[in-house]
């Protein structure tokens, strides 16, 4: 359904942490924030076996084809392909970008991390379809991330011709500061599923996300 994945499908790029739910249903969670207008879905479990983030995969997709919202795997290739998911995210360090492309095909989205100009130019040659830069700023979801500077992120986007979206310790608070810097959207965790209201979180996040990178 996603061959490829536009601009606008980035503007708010939400990756789920069942962490943040203090044992609340994910389903549920992931639900409101597409009522939110969440615009990709990654899903992430760096701590269910394969056969249960299976489950969940196969659960969310047909969620996800309701509001017509792609559904991207965090770095399990089998798992994307099993679920038919729309497509599959990996890191520098999560697989060879080419031998991902080859096995997923060209009917599939593809997602790379980045946080170098090298590494972004590369992924790019490689096959990526869009690349998430960062951490853009300070986070406790990924401890080992190392932060990105905003010339840098430009450095990137201006250097690539694939959609570049921010992540990392983005919050409603301080998105505004990456104005100008070239990406299409912005990834968030925790500035949606950490918050009380998840829906009313994702539609102020939308907003202010159109406002400052909305073509």
């Amino acid at each position: 359904m996603f061959p490829c994945i536009n601009k606008e499908q980035l503007l708010l790029y939400a990756i789920t942490d069942r962490a943040w739910l203090n044992g609340g249903s994910l389903y549920e969670a992931v639900e409101e924030s597409l009522k939110g207008g969440v615009t990709c879905l990654q899903l992430r479990e760096k701590n269910l076996d394969a056969e249960r983030f299976l489950e969940e995969a196969q659960r969310l997709k047909p969620l996800c084809r309701s509001y017509n919202v792609p559904l991207i795997i965090n770095d399990n290739v089998d798992v994307a392909l099993k679920s038919d998911a729309d497509g599959v995210h990996i890191g520098q360090s999560g697989g060879d970008i080419v031998e991902t492309r080859a096995r997923i095909g060209h009917d599939k989205i593809l997602g790379v991390s980045a946080s170098t100009v090298e590494e972004a130019l590369e992924a790019e040659r490689a096959g990526a379809d869009y690349l998430g830069v960062g951490a853009v700023f300070p986070t406790s979801s990924k401890n080992d991330a190392e932060n990105v500077s905003l010339s840098t992120l430009r450095d990137i986007c201006n250097a690539v011709s694939i959609p570049v979206v921010a992540i990392g310790g983005i919050t409603f608070d301080n998105v505004s500061l990456l104005t100008d810097s070239g990406i299409c959207g912005i990834a968030v965790i925790s500035a949606i599923y950490a918050q009380k209201n998840i829906q009313n979180a994702a539609k102020r996040l939308k907003a202010k996300a159109e406002r400052y990178f909305g073509s």
